[in-house]
């Protein structure tokens, strides 16, 4: 019997004691059995060392260690991997139960393809599902139109290990949007495959919905379109003012419109909102 490949997967993780656990079972329990699993942490103070040490006998590396910011980390772990595929599932995220296998069946099937994508669920602090979250077959000119949702949600990725070394890993100018660039990377020069599986769920909480990591978000994302093609912009840039006047608009009215538009973003505002009232 011919070895399944090994999947190499990294998470770059600080002070995130509170999740951590629930990220790292979910890779420790696929039922996939060959996974290298790799954290790296950037040096926290709460609880998480102790939380990784508690598994480290079932993790193929981790450290903990200041680093220069996510990006970094996540170069680092896939700079010592050694798998035919890789990914990275962030400290707050977790994968669904049967997730890996899935997407390696998907590779194996399709011999040509550089990456390989599914659906994924959003869920609260508490593991609550919010909502569910499709994916959807795109490319690179889709991407750079529309951006990178809803087609595609980070932790439900898995690449070609070998390309992302040829595409240089992650740009370490960015620290927010920097899947997205690698999206673009992969998506200009080869095929990725959608495939209509649960592949991880996707944590929305406080941190993730702040507007200064919004705005800096935004900047990063649209520096990365101009890069690849300024005329393909005009939507993004329609988008961004839209999100610029909304912000300077008063509390109240904000928050009456959240209401109203009652998108997946307005239901996270809301709900912490009302817990802090």
């Amino acid at each position: 019997m011919t070895e399944l490949p090994l999947v190499s997967i990294v998470t770059p993780s600080y002070n995130q004691g509170h999740f951590l656990e629930r990220t790292i079972l979910s890779v420790l329990n696929q039922d996939y059995p060959n996974i290298e699993y790799i954290i790296m942490d950037g040096g926290s103070t709460d609880n998480s060392i102790e939380i990784i040490r508690k598994y480290e006998n079932r993790l193929a590396y981790w450290e903990s260690q200041k680093d220069r910011g996510q990006s970094h980390a996540i170069n680092k772990g896939w700079h010592r991997a050694c798998g035919m595929y890789c990914s990275y599932l962030n400290s707050d995220d977790t994968l669904a139960p049967g997730a890996v296998g899935k997407i390696v069946d998907a590779f194996l099937q399709n011999p040509n393809i550089t990456m390989v994508y599914g659906d994924y669920t959003f869920i609260d602090e508490k593991d609550n599902v919010l909502r569910e979250g499709k994916g959807e077959s795109t490319n690179f000119r889709k991407l750079l139109i529309h951006g990178q949702m809803p087609a595609i949600a980070q932790p439900s990725s898995f690449y070609l290990t070998s390309e992302v070394k040829s595409a240089g890993y992650l740009d370490e100018q960015y620290h927010l949007s920097m899947d997205y660039d690698l999206l673009l990377k992969l998506a200009k020069s080869s095929e990725i495959l959608y495939v209509p599986e649960l592949i991880s769920f996707f944590r929305l909480h406080r941190q993730t919905k702040s507007s200064t990591l919004m705005m800096k978000h935004w900047h990063e994302t649209l520096g990365i379109k101009a890069k690849y093609n300024k005329l393909l912009m005009i939507k993004s840039i329609f988008l961004y003012l839209r999100f610029r006047i909304f912000h300077l608009t008063p509390y109240f009215f904000q928050r009456f419109l959240r209401k109203k538009r009652n998108s997946l973003n307005d239901l996270i505002f809301l709900k912490d909102d009302l817990l802090s009232d």
